[in-house]
């Protein structure tokens, strides 16, 4: 399929009319153009960033991410792009350690933590291989509507300050936590979370690291976590409300209260060419903002990854959600024009019945009102709510085997559609 190459320069898709236009092209963005692609659709996918570049994240992803890039044929690329595999994860109560091992199975050895800038491209050249249309410094200015309230398109502006129309059957938002997409069409907000943590992240040199390290104490917790280049994200977290009182303006003394924290992980933040040796030039933060549920779809419209359903990155799952969510979409975009509402519905249901407890036990932990002895209890509710993930996952993975549903004629009889 050649639809999908356009000239480098260029800013502009090269057809007037998609299927599916997806604002955002990150996790969840870049992973359902690559889905909906491969089926047969005309999908065209943009984001205002540029392509490879970098954004905030803890980068540890959780066995239901792992689950799905091993089904999609991404993660043996992302181990041979020189991300570790993660054997082990240890939970630092204070003085006490419970570390646990990664089962590994088939097509899976371990956990995984790339670089952003690996795996957000990694994710779109798999999009632009099946067939899709990716444009990045492309910003959109705004949904085109039709006179019964219908999203039927977006608005995309150049460099001049012009704009140009694209029409698409569905317009799918994967634009993040503040999504233009979402806000445009008014999505309700189902659940809203109660805790809003703040985090600073920062990079050390850490080649030797094994195994994810969470580290907890009042009123702060912080991670270490393997990536690539030999390097580990150093990640404290603390309440919104301490950031903002200590942090906000030396976010290294968020780092050097998180160094104080375990001697060792002192010396490893200090020794490793971390951020203070530069005045925190190397240092960033996230203020924080309390999770969100969004309702999922409305007319010509569906909402994946944060724009959808955000948590805290305190329990580094947002990859995961992303991934996830994006196939629900997918799957239920590509259903019969005949059974397509119900299937949309059964998208939402879904989502919510596995992101209400992944929501609630990460508020449960965000809170930071636990003691040292009561945490680890937290901890099991959210492991028990990946399990409930992972199953359904699983139960995916048994119906790769089969035979997809030809695209064809999806979109005929658009007034049935969403």
């Amino acid at each position: 399929m050649l639809s999908n190459i356009v000239p480098a320069h260029s800013h502009y898709p090269a057809h007037s009319h998609y299927d599916v236009i997806i604002v955002g092209a990150r996790c969840a963005g870049a992973s359902t153009a690559m889905l909906l692609s491969g089926a047969g659709l005309r999908v065209l996918a943009v984001d205002r960033q540029s392509y490879g570049s970098d954004t905030l994240s803890t980068h540890a992803l959780m066995r239901p991410a792992v689950v799905q890039l091993s089904r999609w044929g991404l993660l043996q690329p992302l181990i041979q792009s020189g991300a570790p595999v993660i054997k082990s994860t240890t939970f630092h109560y204070g003085e006490q350690e419970v570390t646990v091992p990664i089962r590994p199975e088939p097509d899976i050895p371990g956990l995984i933590a790339p670089r952003r800038t690996v795996l957000d491209r990694m994710l779109v050249d798999a999009a632009r291989a099946a067939g899709a249309t990716i444009l990045h410094d492309t910003p959109v200015h705004d949904l085109v509507f039709d006179s019964h309230g219908r999203v039927r398109g977006v608005a995309l502006r150049d460099a001049a300050g012009q704009t140009r129309e694209v029409s698409a059957d569905l317009v799918v938002g994967a634009d993040g936590l503040g999504s233009f997409v979402a806000r445009k069409v008014v999505a309700r907000t189902l659940v809203q979370g109660r805790c809003s943590v703040a985090h600073v992240f920062s990079y050390i040199a850490a080649p030797a690291l094994s195994g994810y390290h969470w580290y907890f104490g009042r009123n702060l917790s912080g991670g270490v976590i393997p990536t690539n280049d030999g390097l580990a994200c150093v990640v404290a977290s603390v309440p919104t409300e301490r950031f903002d009182k200590e942090f906000r303006f030396d976010l290294s003394a968020a780092q050097l209260a998180l160094a104080a924290l375990e001697p060792r992980l002192g010396s490893l933040v200090f020794g490793n060419g971390g951020a203070f040796g530069n005045g925190g030039k190397r240092l960033k933060a996230f203020r924080g903002t309390p999770g969100r549920l969004r309702q999922a779809y409305g007319p010509g419209w569906m909402l994946v990854g944060d724009a959808g359903f955000f948590r805290d990155p305190l329990t580094s799952h947002g990859i995961s959600d992303a991934l996830r969510d994006a196939e629900g979409a997918a799957t239920a975009i590509l259903s019969h024009i005949s059974r397509r509402e119900s299937a949309l519905r059964e998208f939402q249901e879904e989502r919510d019945d596995l992101a209400r407890p992944i929501l609630e036990t990460t508020d449960a932990i965000s809170a930071f009102d636990w003691s040292l002895e009561e945490l680890p209890e937290r901890h099991k509710r959210f492991s028990e709510a990946m399990k409930s993930e992972v199953a359904v996952l699983l139960d995916r993975a048994a119906r790769d085997r089969e035979v997809p549903p030809t695209p064809q004629g999806l979109w005929a009889s658009q007034a049935q559609a969403i």
